[in-house]
C-alpha cells in the first residue's frame, strides 16, 4: 500500500490499483465551523425528570446534607450503685475508654463520700457521621451509709443544664448553642435484690418529670434466665406501682416493614435491659469475641441469647432523635413553663425548697399556736385578776 499527499486532499493507491480520494480541507473546515458554534451558544439548563416534578421529593437529601456536616449531640447520664459494671458498659456500647485515669476508691472512703458528677465528652466518627457524645457519670451514688438527699447534686445537674440552655436561647448569639441538656438516663439496678430498694423508687421519681430513664438490669451473667424473667417482671411490677415514669419506645408507624415493626415489639418486650459489659476480647468457636470467661464456658456481650447488649444498643441508637425530641418538647419545655410562671426567678433545688417550705410553715403554725396559748392564758390571768378586783371592792363599800 503506497500513499502520497497533496495540499488539498490525500491519496491513497491499493492493492486494487483504485484511488481512495479524501479531502481533508473539507474535514477541516466542518471542525472550525462546529466549535465557532460551540462558542456562541451556551449549553442550556435541562431538567432531567420528568415532566411534572418540582422536586420536593429532594427536600430529606438537604436535611440529611446539613445534618451529616453539623454533626450530632447526645448526653447520656449513668446513675447506679458502684460495682455495677457502668462505666464498662459505656465503653462497650460505644467502643472507646472514656476513663482513662479513673481512680477507684477503698472502702474507707465511701463511708464519708458524696456524689460527684463527671461529665466526659468525646467526638465519635463512623463513616463520615459525626457524633458528640456526652457521658455523665455519677460516682458516689448509693455508696454512704445516709442515702437520703444523695441524688440532690444529681437532679441539681439536670436543672443546670436546662437553666444554661435557656439562657443561651434567650441570648441574642442562638446560631451556635451547645446542648448539654441530659436526653437519656441508664439508671443501673442492682441483680442482687429481689426487684427495686427504696433508694431506687426515690430517685426515679424524683427525675422521671425531668429526664428519660431507661432502666438497666447490671451484671446479668450472675442469674439464670428464669432468674432474669422473674425480676424482670417484678421490677415492671414495681414501677408500674410507684407509678414511675420511664421511657417508653413509641409505636412503630403502619407504613414501617415488617423487620422494624418486629424489632420495635421485641426491644419493648425487653424493658428493663439485663446486660453485660466486657472490653476484653475472647476467643471462643474459633474466633474473637467480647465477653467474659468462666470455667463453665463464655458469656458473649454481643450474642442476644446471653443477654440485652444488643437490644440496649439498637435502642440508643434507632431511637436517639425521639430521645432528643421528647427532652425538647416534654421535659425542657416542662421547665420552661414552670420559669416562665415563676417570672424567671432561678430556684436551686426545687424540691430541697419544698421541703424547706414545708418546715417553715410548720414552724409557723407552732409558733402561731404558742401564741395563742399564751394569749388565752393572758386572757385568763385577767379575767380572774378582774372578778377578784371587784368582789373586794363590794366588800369594802
Amino acid at each position: 500500500m503506497y500513499a502520497y499527499t497533496c495540499t488539498h486532499a490525500l491519496y491513497v493507491y491499493t492493492s486494487t490499483c483504485t484511488f481512495i480520494h479524501i479531502h481533508v480541507s473539507v474535514f477541516q473546515q466542518v471542525e472550525e465551523t462546529s466549535l465557532e458554534m460551540s462558542k456562541q451558544q451556551p449549553a442550556q439548563f435541562i431538567n432531567p425528570e420528568t415532566p411534572g416534578y418540582v422536586g420536593f421529593a429532594n427536600l430529606p437529601n438537604q436535611v440529611h446534607r446539613k445534618s451529616v456536616k453539623k454533626g450530632f449531640e447526645f448526653t447520656l447520664m449513668v446513675v447506679g450503685e458502684s460495682g455495677l459494671g457502668k462505666s464498662t458498659l459505656i465503653n462497650s456500647l460505644f467502643l472507646t475508654d472514656l476513663y482513662p485515669e479513673r481512680v477507684i476508691p477503698g472502702a474507707a472512703e465511701k463511708i464519708e463520700r458524696t456524689v460527684q458528677i463527671e461529665a466526659s465528652t468525646v467526638e465519635i466518627e463512623e463513616r463520615g457521621v459525626k457524633l458528640r457524645l456526652t457521658v455523665v457519670d455519677t460516682p458516689g451514688y448509693g455508696d454512704a451509709i445516709n442515702c437520703r438527699d444523695c441524688f440532690k447534686t444529681i437532679i441539681a445537674y439536670i436543672d443546670e443544664q436546662f437553666e444554661r440552655y435557656l439562657h443561651d436561647e434567650s441570648g441574642l448569639n442562638r446560631r451556635h448553642i451547645v446542648d448539654n441538656r441530659v436526653h437519656c438516663c441508664f439508671y443501673f439496678i442492682s441483680p442482687f435484690g429481689h426487684g427495686l430498694k427504696p433508694l431506687d423508687v426515690a430517685f426515679m421519681k424524683a427525675i422521671h418529670n425531668k429526664v428519660n430513664i431507661v432502666p438497666v438490669i447490671a451484671k446479668a451473667d450472675t442469674l439464670t434466665l428464669k432468674e432474669r424473667e422473674r425480676l424482670k417482671k417484678r421490677i415492671l411490677d414495681e414501677i408500674e406501682e410507684h407509678s414511675i415514669k420511664i421511657y417508653h419506645l413509641p409505636d412503630a408507624e403502619s407504613d414501617e416493614d415488617e423487620d422494624f415493626k418486629e424489632q420495635t415489639r421485641l426491644l419493648k418486650a425487653s424493658i428493663p435491659f439485663s446486660v453485660v459489659g466486657s472490653n476484653q476480647l475472647i476467643e471462643a468457636k474459633g474466633k474473637k469475641v467480647r465477653g467474659r470467661l468462666y470455667p463453665w464456658g463464655v458469656v458473649e456481650v454481643e450474642n442476644p441469647e446471653h443477654n440485652d447488649f444488643l437490644k440496649l444498643r439498637t435502642m440508643l441508637i434507632t431511637h436517639m432523635q425521639d430521645l432528643q425530641e421528647v427532652t425538647q418538647d416534654l421535659h425542657y419545655e416542662n421547665f420552661r413553663s414552670e420559669r416562665l410562671k415563676r417570672g424567671g426567678r432561678k430556684v436551686e433545688n426545687e424540691d430541697m425548697n419544698k421541703d424547706q417550705i414545708l418546715l417553715e410553715k410548720e414552724a409557723e403554725l407552732r409558733r402561731m399556736q404558742e401564741m395563742i396559748a399564751r394569749m388565752q392564758a393572758q386572757m385568763q390571768m385577767q379575767r380572774q385578776a378582774g372578778d377578784g378586783d371587784g368582789s373586794a371592792h363590794g366588800h369594802h363599800a
